[in-house]
């Protein structure tokens, strides 16, 4: 039997087998490359779609190359056969070649599987093409052709799972030697199935029908085409992916950075406030599925204010840090969060029962007994611990901070360096607070806040010379809430800025109103607490209210007490110096109290001092150390061109002792309370118009 044995046909079904490889690996490649669903998908119809293009073409290629028999005619039916059958195995070699590790049952499983569907591709080309006196396969050539075809397969998925995590460079030379090796096993097979279905070789020749020749190449070239159009597509393809990824990932790590300094304490880098609450929110939706207890512990440093006041802030930030460092070390840094100062919170989950947060407690008591090394030098702090379980003690995050912030408080109180559980003789208190605190987020809206004025008085002739601004706070529910205790929360709540910067305004706003009214201008002090002054840009903000305003500046004095000042007095007598700049004049409050330093006191170069009530009210005991006391106070005040006020006069027996002391002003409930500003203005005012 004499057929022709068409060389040219035989080179572009080796060049089409290479190519069918060389995909092979780059589709497995790109589809191990890509991170979402929908690129996974685009990248199996390409390389299913290519894989069964060539698995056909070759198959077709090679018959036309190596048929012993002229052609009758083509079967459309076994032809199409034959094109699904090959996309079919294209997609399977993509599938089982997509794993992290092949397991030797996938590699043969898959092998044999797509080994049958390539011995179908073969036997739907052959049967389509109606080959002169036909086509017959015995069961033992078929089943020699399925183990042939088995075999290529199993190759074939060897080389493409070696290349599945392909870099985008560098293995593009020993991937072609490879893929061409594949493409001439796949010649072989192809040689192989020709002596299987027709049961010697054929005889070569180099004479070919021309007919055969032209559609063989015409097929050849097509494929050819579009599987190397589909090659240098996906390589330009995943070098923009590539070069996108480079500026995505630089945008990602920008966004990651400010999401950090958003979330983490700037100080200590633990999570701050606003990224403890998400996480809250999830341990306790965690602890709701029942996924074991919740507790959160609510630590405070004791000794910290003392060693940040006298060894400064530089100090106390390295303290902090150090703090944070040890609490890291024996806590998850998920579960830790600095709240601000020297509070830090702790979230427990997963915790078998509700002892195992009293133990970690203990543990950090302990952890904390040992002094902190800073600058060379030993300092030793303790914490005081307030524990509160969820959902005993509360069932939202806010709840469950304020309550074990609560039981922190009661372990101060009882001795500090201890622990405290929250309990329900604590409940009271802890609604007050969490009630305050949301309270005062609307109560600049709401009308509730307002300021009393307290008259100062002159203390020769009693005549009225200013008044200082007092916030009172009428809650729509707890009714008049103390300032001291309202003020305590918005510190600790970090709510003081607005509350102060709202007294600042509202003032101003008064004295306008006073003053297009035609009213007497009068001088207003206003207390300034230790957060604000230290809040940046408050020179700026008070001077621009005053400004915006139409008033002097001259017409505000602010108050500060002297153990805040003499906090950080390098520190204070800036401050002082950008007020004065600005205009403003400076008393010092409750001095006598704050143990000041003479030669600070003369850097400060404050308007006024303010003498603390303790000793005003020592003056009734009839003992002579208060008057001597107060007798230096005035004398040093004078003697550094500064006024002398006197605050919390009671008693007639009071006033007659300061006035003969020389005491520049009296304040105090002998001579008025603290009142409305329409009751100052009609019990006040008109006096100092009659005065001027």
């Amino acid at each position: 039997m004499v057929g022709s044995y068409r060389l040219s046909l035989e080179l572009f079904s080796l060049l089409i087998g290479g190519l069918v490889a060389y995909q092979a690996t780059d589709a497995t490649g790109r589809i191990a490359a890509s991170r979402t669903a929908a690129h996974r998908v685009i990248w199996y119809g390409v390389g299913a779609w290519m894989l069964g293009l060539g698995l056909w073409s070759v198959h077709f290629v090679g018959m036309l190359a190596r048929l012993p028999r002229a052609v009758g005619a083509f079967d459309p039916v076994l032809s199409t056969a034959s094109a699904f059958a090959a996309l079919a195995v294209g997609l399977g070699l993509l599938w089982v070649a997509d794993c992290q590790v092949m397991g030797r049952l996938r590699w043969l499983g898959g092998s044999l599987a797509l080994g049958v569907g390539v011995a179908l591709i073969h036997m739907f080309s052959e049967g389509a093409l109606h080959v002169a006196g036909g086509i017959s396969y015995q069961p033992r050539v078929w089943l020699y052709w399925v183990l042939l075809c088995t075999f290529g397969v199993a190759c074939g998925l060897r080389l493409m799972h070696a290349f599945r995590p392909r870099p985008m460079r560098g293995l593009y030379g020993r991937r072609a030697c490879l893929s061409m090796l594949m493409g001439v096993l796949i010649v072989v097979l192809l040689d192989l199935s020709t002596r299987l279905s027709y049961g010697d070789r054929p005889v070569l020749s180099l004479v070919a029908s021309p007919g055969t020749v032209w559609l063989g190449s015409v097929v050849s070239m097509v494929a050819v085409l579009a599987i190397g159009a589909t090659l240098a597509l996906s390589e330009i393809v995943a070098r923009l992916y590539v070069r996108a990824q480079r500026l995505s990932g630089s945008l990602d790590h920008l966004n990651n950075r400010l999401h950090h300094l958003a979330t983490h304490d700037a100080l200590t880098g633990l999570p701050n406030r606003h990224l403890l609450a998400e996480r809250m929110e999830r341990a306790l939706a965690r602890a709701r599925g029942g996924h074991g207890h919740l507790a959160v512990l609510y630590i405070d440093l004791d000794g910290f204010k003392a060693i940040n006041d006298t060894l400064g802030h530089g100090f106390g930030d390295e303290l902090l840090r150090a703090v944070a460092g040890r609490l890291s070390g024996v806590l998850h840094i998920n579960s830790l969060a600095r709240m601000g100062g020297d509070e830090f919170v702790v979230v427990l989950e997963h915790m078998r029962s509700p002892d195992s947060a009293l133990r970690i407690a203990q543990q950090l008591i302990g952890l904390m007994q040992e002094s902190f090394d800073v600058r060379d030098t030993p300092l030793r702090v303790t914490p005081s611990i307030g524990v509160a379980y969820y959902p005993r003690d509360g069932e939202s995050v806010e709840e469950l901070v304020a309550h074990a912030d609560a039981a922190m408080y009661e372990a101060k109180e009882g001795g500090r360096n201890g622990y405290r559980c929250y309990d329900r003789s604590m409940r009271d208190r802890a609604m007050r607070i969490l009630a305050i605190q949301r309270g005062l987020q609307t109560a600049l809206d709401d009308g509730s806040l307002s300021l009393h004025f307290q008259p100062k008085h002159h203390g020769d002739t009693g005549a009225l010379v200013g008044a200082e601004a007092l916030l009172r706070w009428c809650h729509p529910e707890l009714g008049s809430v103390p300032p001291l205790e309202f003020i305590g929360v918005a510190e600790r709540s970090g709510q003081i800025a607005r509350l102060g910067e709202w007294v600042i305004r509202e003032a101003c706003r008064q004295l306008r109103d006073w003053h297009d009214r035609g009213l007497a201008p009068v001088r207003i002090a206003i207390n300034l607490s230790p957060m604000q002054i230290q809040q940046p840009g408050l020179v700026e903000t008070a001077a621009g209210i005053v400004g915006a305003a139409g008033l002097d500046t001259s017409q505000i004095m602010f108050e500060v007490t002297e153990s805040m000042a003499m906090r950080d007095a390098e520190r204070t007598t800036a401050i002082l110096q950008d007020f004065r700049a600005h205009g403003f004049e400076f008393a010092i409050d409750d001095f006598g109290t704050g143990y000041s330093s003479l030669a600070y006191l003369q850097k400060f170069q404050v308007r006024q001092l303010k003498i603390d009530q303790f000793f005003v009210q020592a003056l009734d005991q009839g003992g002579h150390e208060p008057r001597a006391i107060i007798a230096a106070i005035i004398e040093l005040a004078h003697t550094l061109g500064m006024e002398v006020v006197a605050e919390g006069v009671e008693t007639p027996a009071q006033a007659a002792a300061l006035r003969a002391l020389g005491c520049d002003q009296i304040q105090g409930y002998l001579l008025a309370r603290p009142m409305p500003a329409s009751e100052f203005e009609r019990r006040c005012l008109p006096a100092v118009m009659a005065a001027s």
